[in-house]
C-alpha cells in the first residue's frame, strides 16, 4: 500500500470499528438464522446445534492464532479473518439449507476468532500501561455494543429474508476497509519467535497469570447460565415472562455503565484491587437476589448493580493477564482468554442446566455467587511471580 495510517489514536478505533462487526455479526446470526430455521420446521436441538457452529469455528481455530499472527501480522490477520466472515455472510441467501448455513457459521467463527484475538492482542500489545484497562474496556464494550445491535437486524425479516445478511456483509465490508490502510505489526520480534515452542508458551502463561484466566472463564460462565438458565428458573419460580424480559437486561445494562469507569479506575488503583472489589459486590448482589427473588424490583437492582461490576470482569481480567506477562507471551495469553470464555459459555447452561435439574430447591443464584466465589478465594491467594513482572 502507498498510504499508510501512522497515528495510533486513528489505528485504535480503526480497530475498535474491527471489534463492533465481531460481535455485530454474532449477535445477529443467533436470532436471524434460528428464526429462519424455525419456521422451516427445524426441531430446538437442532436449531440449537446449529448456533454452536460459530463457537466450534472460534475453539478449533484458536490454537493457531499464535502461529497465524506472528507469520501474518496483525494487519493481514484481521484483513483475512473480516473478509472470511464478510464473504460468508453475503453467501447466506445463496442456499437455504441446513448444513450449509451450519458450514457458513463455521467459517464464520473461524474468522471471528481471528478478529477477537487479533484484535485484542494487538490492542494489549501496544497499549500504554496507564491506559490499558481503559482501551481493553473500550474493547469490551464495543464488542457487546455490536453484539446488542446484530439482534436488530431481525426487524429486516419482515422486508425481505435476504435483507438482515446481506446488509451485515456490506457493513463488515466497510469496516474492514481502513484496515488496508494501517501499517502491519507483528506481536513480537524475531529474537522473541525463539522463545520456547508453543506448548512451552503455553505452559508459560498458565504458570504466570493462571489467575487472570479464570476471569475470562467466569465471565463465559456467568453470562451464558443468565441468558440461559435464568429464563428457566424464574418460569419455575413463578416469575412472568414480560418480567424476565425486565430483569435479564439490567445486568447488560449495567456492565455498560461502569465498564469504561473501572476500567480506568484499574489504571490508577491496580487491577487485582479492582477484580477484588467487583467480584465483592457482585457476589453481594446474587446472595440478594438469591433472598429477595420474589420481588421483580429487588430483582432488577441486583442484576444491574451485579452487572455494574462483574460485568466488566472480562475486560479487567484480560488487562490483568497483560500486567502479568511479558510481551512476547500475550498472543498465547489472549488466545487463552478467548478460549476459555467460550469454554465457559458453552459449560456454564449445561452445569447450570443440570443443577436445576438434579439438585431439588437448589438456588439459582447461589450456584452463580457459589461459583465467583472460588475466583475470588483464587485471587486473594495468588500471588504474582516477580519473574513475569520483570520481563513486562
Amino acid at each position: 500500500m502507498g498510504i499508510h495510517v501512522k497515528s495510533a489514536r486513528v489505528q485504535f478505533w480503526f480497530l475498535m470499528g474491527i471489534v463492533v462487526i465481531a460481535g455485530f455479526s454474532q449477535g445477529m446470526l443467533m436470532p436471524v438464522v434460528s428464526i429462519l430455521l424455525e419456521k422451516d420446521g427445524v426441531s430446538a436441538s437442532l436449531n440449537g446445534m446449529n448456533t454452536a457452529a460459530v463457537y466450534l469455528g472460534i475453539l478449533l481455530a484458536a490454537p493457531f492464532m499464535e502461529k497465524i499472527l506472528r507469520k501474518a501480522g496483525f494487519r493481514n490477520g484481521l484483513i483475512a479473518g473480516g473478509l472470511l466472515v464478510v464473504v460468508s455472510l453475503a453467501l447466506f441467501p445463496v442456499w437455504k439449507s441446513f448444513w450449509f448455513w451450519f458450514a457458513l457459521r463455521f467459517v464464520i467463527g473461524l474468522g471471528d476468532s481471528v478478529l477477537q484475538i487479533g484484535a485484542q492482542t494487538w490492542i494489549t500489545t501496544f497499549s500504554p500501561k496507564n491506559r490499558r484497562g481503559l482501551n481493553v474496556a473500550l474493547f469490551g464494550l464495543c464488542f457487546g455494543l455490536g453484539f446488542g445491535i446484530g439482534p436488530m437486524m431481525t426487524n429486516l425479516l419482515s422486508v425481505n429474508e435476504e435483507l438482515p445478511f446481506l446488509a451485515s456483509a456490506v457493513f463488515g465490508l466497510i469496516a474492514l476497509i481502513p484496515m488496508f490502510f494501517m501499517q502491519n505489526q507483528y506481536p513480537m520480534s524475531k529474537e522473541d519467535m525463539n522463545n520456547g515452542g508453543e506448548t512451552k508458551h503455553v505452559v508459560s502463561v498458565l504458570k504466570y497469570a493462571w489467575v487472570a484466566l479464570l476471569f475470562p472463564l467466569g465471565y463465559g460462565f456467568l453470562e451464558a447460565t443468565l441468558n440461559g438458565n435464568f429464563p428457566v428458573y424464574a418460569l419455575q419460580s413463578g416469575i412472568r415472562v414480560s418480567e424476565v424480559a425486565i430483569i435479564l437486561p439490567a445486568f447488560a445494562i449495567g456492565s455498560v455503565i461502569l465498564q469504561l469507569p473501572l476500567g480506568s479506575m484499574s489504571d490508577k488503583f491496580g487491577r487485582k484491587r479492582m477484580l477484588t472489589i467487583s467480584l465483592i459486590i457482585g457476589i453481594t448482589a446474587f446472595t440478594m437476589a438469591g433472598l429477595l427473588q420474589k420481588s421483580t424490583l429487588a430483582l432488577m437492582i441486583c442484576f444491574a448493580v451485579a452487572g455494574m461490576f462483574v460485568g466488566s470482569i472480562y475486560s479487567l481480567g484480560v488487562t490483568y493477564m497483560v500486567d502479568l506477562l511479558p510481551p512476547y507471551l500475550l498472543t498465547v495469553g489472549n488466545t487463552l482468554c478467548s478460549v476459555l470464555y467460550s469454554v465457559g459459555s458453552l459449560a456454564g447452561p449445561i452445569i447450570g442446566g443440570a443443577s436445576l435439574q438434579y439438585i431439588k430447591g437448589i438456588n439459582f443464584f447461589f450456584i452463580i455467587g457459589s461459583f465467583l466465589l472460588v475466583i475470588l478465594v483464587s485471587l486473594a491467594m495468588f500471588r504474582p511471580r516477580e519473574v513475569a513482572e520483570d520481563s513486562c
